[in-house]
């Protein structure tokens, strides 16, 4: 899984993107953010408020409940506003 990481959860993780291997009981958004939580004290901080994070999944806005997958790119990032 390919995990692409923006703005200022790019800065607190210390990494614009990784390559995990989650165990297969990570099946949706929320079950990554808690895995990718217990990684490092930067992922801990960056994942410590998830109102915060928003998260696409293949490109495609995702929600906690949405799964995710072995071979898929998911990106987080803050939320985005407009104007």
């Amino acid at each position: 899984m390919r995990v692409l990481y923006f703005a200022w959860l790019r800065q607190k993780v210390g990494l614009s993107e990784e390559e995990v291997a989650p165990p297969p009981e990570v099946r949706d958004v929320a079950a990554l953010v808690r895995w990718l939580s217990a990684r490092s004290a930067g992922h801990a901080t960056a994942f410590a408020d998830p109102r915060q994070v928003r998260a696409a999944v293949n490109q495609d806005f995702a929600t906690p409940d949405d799964p995710v997958a072995a071979n898929d790119e998911v990106a987080f990032f803050p939320p985005v506003t407009g104007g």
